[in-house]
């Protein structure tokens, strides 16, 4: 149930091409039309990328619960994502194939990125993200991608080269507007680059394959790079003009300055109005990247101890444009803070009645206020203890909050039943010998037992209600 007066309230958003919190304003009517930056389906997602989403599915249920339609799109590039994310390198879904044993060939390559994309969906639904309206894959766009590049060459933004086809950025007196990249300092004209750009700024529409593997086009052989795939499939799905374009803060001074200028240079119309990013996850102060070879998946934080939804929780409990740093003890402390809310909702009685007003309010004042979530849980929180709400009314307002915390709190009890099996029987086992030797105050067999709960990759934790079982991070990285 969405009230009136919950739509009435305003929401500022921090807007990266102004540098500032802007409030929103779109017509009700209407729906809100979301494009997010999706991954490049040549290795499973680490939890550093995961993040992002996280962000867009809290922005997404901000906007619902506020009484607004959306139409999202998450776009899967399976091709012509070179290994860095200018025009160097490698095509990441080659390189993923060459890895893997593969032939070269467009068959394989979808294949592949089948294989990868739906890893990434089992993500997605184990963080309970939302699932986009479109999920389209850049593979099944090329003839789109061919027409806007046709468009931009009608209008002569674009050149050729031996290497492939450019967009000239001398062309766009905006160029790098967003997040107020100095243009003078990034550009250093050459005449010794081997792509023969004019301009080291300038970016690919279309690179020919080297390989045997490639699409026709006017120009020659070859793949589209990768930020055209994303104007074409922002587009195609979302009209010439989208409401709110979001992605890591590391796509502002390429890929989203690229989307910008090839899409606004075609179309004459403002590609996205508002622009949103979100910060890195660090570990001991560096960027958790593949390339690195420093990160998680979100299985290992599992076999680790760290459940998907603790990790949202984690996640949520700082500004999304804050940089966080990766430790065992701050998840396993939210993953101890996520297991106390589910036992608490768990315990309570069948919510009944009208989600509390004031609390509710007050909480989606704070979601309006640039998705600040940390105020918002620290009001749920408040809301567990507040002995003045009759339990089952406590229950309503808290599963009202879950519309745009996303922890599934309204499946407490069965997580925690589906916990609880898959904690091995031996473990348990041991765990209640030693619980009984603890009533007793046998406690030197306490400690023997343990010691054998630990050999067998656990820990256990006393507690005034119980003990508390957990395994043991094994993690490679801290």
């Amino acid at each position: 149930m969405i009230f009136d007066f919950f739509r009435r309230k305003p929401i500022f958003f921090y807007n990266t091409l102004v540098k500032s919190k802007e409030r929103f304003r779109h017509p009700k009517r209407k729906a809100v039309r979301l494009y997010h930056c999706g991954p490049t389906v040549y290795d499973n997602a680490h939890i550093g990328n995961l993040r992002s989403y996280v962000f867009s599915d809290t922005l997404r249920r901000a906007l619902e619960i506020n009484g607004y339609r959306t139409e999202q799109v998450i776009n899967i590039t399976d091709v012509g994502h070179l290994s860095s994310d200018a025009d160097e390198g490698e095509d990441k879904m080659t390189k993923s194939l060459a890895r893997s044993g593969k032939t070269l060939t467009l068959d394989n390559m979808y294949a592949l990125g089948t294989f990868y994309m739906n890893a990434f969906i089992k993500d997605l639904e184990a963080l309970n993200i939302l699932m986009p309206h479109f999920m389209p894959r850049a593979s099944e766009h090329i003839a789109e991608d061919i027409e806007l590049i046709s468009r931009l060459e009608k209008k002569g933004f674009i050149y050729k080269t031996e290497h492939g086809v450019y967009f000239d950025t001398s062309k766009d007196k905006d160029y790098g507007k967003l997040g107020g990249i100095d243009v003078d300092v990034k550009v250093m004209h050459s005449r010794l680059q081997s792509t023969e750009k004019k301009a080291s700024r300038d970016f690919a529409v279309w690179k020919f394959s080297k390989d045997a593997i490639g699409w026709e086009s006017p120009w020659g052989k070859g793949y589209p790079g990768w930020h055209i795939e994303c104007s074409v499939m922002a587009m195609h799905y979302l009209g010439k003009t989208i409401d709110i374009h979001t992605g890591g803060q590391d796509h502002i001074p390429i890929h989203h300055n690229n989307e910008i200028a090839q899409s606004e240079s075609a179309t004459g119309r403002t590609f996205a109005k508002i622009w949103m990013h979100n910060a890195f996850l660090t570990i001991s102060d560096g960027k958790m990247s593949k390339s690195a070879g420093n990160f998680l998946t979100l299985d290992e934080l599992e076999e680790n101890g760290v459940s998907p939804l603790g990790y949202r929780m984690w996640l949520l409990q700082a500004s999304y444009r804050s940089p966080m740093n990766l430790s065992w003890e701050a998840l396993s402390s939210a993953e101890d803070s996520y297991t106390k809310l589910l036992n608490f909702v768990s315990a309570l009685p069948s919510p009944h009645g009208t989600p509390d007003k004031k609390i509710v309010g007050d909480f989606i004042r704070d979601v309006n206020d640039d998705l600040n979530t940390a105020k918002a849980i620290s009001k749920l929180w408040a809301t567990i203890h507040d002995t003045s709400l009759a339990p089952d009314l406590k229950h309503a307002t808290i599963l009202e909050m879950d519309k745009v915390l996303g922890l599934k709190l309204r499946e407490a009890r069965e997580i925690l039943r589906a916990r609880a099996s898959r904690v091995p029987a031996d473990v348990i086992a041991l765990a209640e010998e030693r619980e009984e030797a603890r009533k007793n105050k046998n406690w030197q067999h306490s400690d023997v037992l343990r010691i054998a709960i630990e050999q067998k990759g656990y820990t256990v934790e006393d507690r005034a209600d119980g003990y508390k079982l957990q395994k043991n991070p094994q993690c490679r990285l801290f």
